[in-house]
């Protein structure tokens, strides 16, 4: 579950109600009801917080978010987008990242999933991290 604080709009999160589940993007917030309204790839559906789960990071989320990845000759791997950059110990291994944006850098941010990383992204570059590619 993800407490309702940390979820921002356009964060990608999973929602799960009565045995289904979809991945889907935070459009809207409700914060009196404590809802969350999630565009899923069929329409925007409600959920209360108890229904909403964090996307793990990995490698594959960060390609669904057009990263590109650079594997370095010490074993660890640079991820990239834009000016933006992740390196992780190796490319199976999340635990201890670390990210810069130009001068702001952040060693081992308490960063372990996709919508963390959304929030992470936003601070330092003022820009909604989204799955549109960077050039």
């Amino acid at each position: 579950m993800i407490k309702f604080n940390e979820i921002k709009i356009g964060d990608y999160v999973r929602a799960a109600y009565e045995g289904k589940e979809w991945e889907g993007e935070v459009v809207r917030l409700n914060s009196s009801e404590k809802q969350v309204c999630v565009q899923t790839d069929v329409q925007e559906f409600w959920f209360d917080e108890e229904h909403l789960f964090p996307i793990p990071l990995n490698e594959a989320s960060l390609m669904a978010l057009n990263f590109s990845r650079q594997p370095n000759d010490d074993g660890t791997v640079k991820y990239m987008k834009g000016p933006f950059r992740i390196v992780a110990p190796s490319a199976d291994d999340f635990s201890h990242i670390e990210m810069w944006y130009r001068e702001d850098r952040r060693h081992h941010p308490d960063v372990h999933f996709i919508h963390q990383l959304q929030n992470h992204y936003l601070d330092m570059t003022k820009v909604h991290l989204t799955r549109e590619a960077v050039f």
